[in-house]
């Protein structure tokens, strides 16, 4: 079986001639390298590649991670929506890192590997008006940088406006996210890399 059972049709964005690598540990600063201490106190191998290669700009790092924090995972939408949105966002960007390790994540707040494979398909693959609303203006804000009126009528039927806010912000970060990663080729962690493989092989025997 192939490894690589789910792609984007224009495959995943990893064939690049250089590949950004990651910083020192003395590009990345004491506090940073305390919090990889920490995890690895906890059970963890260590803090994943992204945070490594987004620390080597500390003062940027520190601002980017709180941001993120609010909406990830702090934010008001139901985790499983918000996979789904970072998750389709991923699979638009055809952006590897971020499409793997969302999946982990997605298996860790209750979605099922069908609701995975579903995303890719878009609004139309789901039964609640809810979701095809949100991933109607997901993949809306990521063709044409908005969001037409009749989806957002739908969102507002559905969703309150700092909802609505935090489902604009929320894609748009993680398509920035996905195009630095995307740059830099990154790989995915080992744990990561394992979880897909597992994941494809489940997809695989499914079809």
């Amino acid at each position: 079986m192939s490894r690589r059972v789910l792609a984007p049709e224009a495959g995943w964005h990893e064939a690049v001639q250089e590949r950004l690598p990651l910083p020192s540990p003395r590009e990345t600063g004491l506090l940073f390298r305390a919090v990889g201490l920490a995890a690895r106190a906890f059970g963890r191998r260590g803090v994943p590649a992204v945070f490594v290669l987004l620390a080597r700009h500390r003062r940027l790092f520190w601002a980017w991670l709180l941001f993120a924090a609010q909406m990830m995972p702090f934010g008001r939408l139901p985790a499983s929506e918000r996979e789904l949105l970072i998750l389709r966002t991923a699979w638009l960007s055809r952006c590897r890192y971020e499409w793997g390790q969302h999946v982990q994540l997605a298996g860790r707040v209750g979605l099922s590997d069908a609701d995975i494979v579903r995303v890719t398909a878009g609004a139309s693959a789901f039964g609640s008006a809810r979701l095809r609303a949100m991933l109607e203006a997901c993949d809306e804000l990521l063709r044409d940088a908005t969001v037409a009126a009749p989806t957002l009528a739908s969102l507002q039927a559905h969703l309150d406006a700092r909802e609505i806010t935090e489902l604009v912000l929320l894609v748009g970060h993680y398509r920035m996210l996905a195009g630095m990663l995307n740059g830099a080729a990154l790989p995915l962690d080992a744990d990561m890399e394992a979880e897909l493989a597992a994941f494809e092989a489940r997809v695989g025997a499914m079809s």
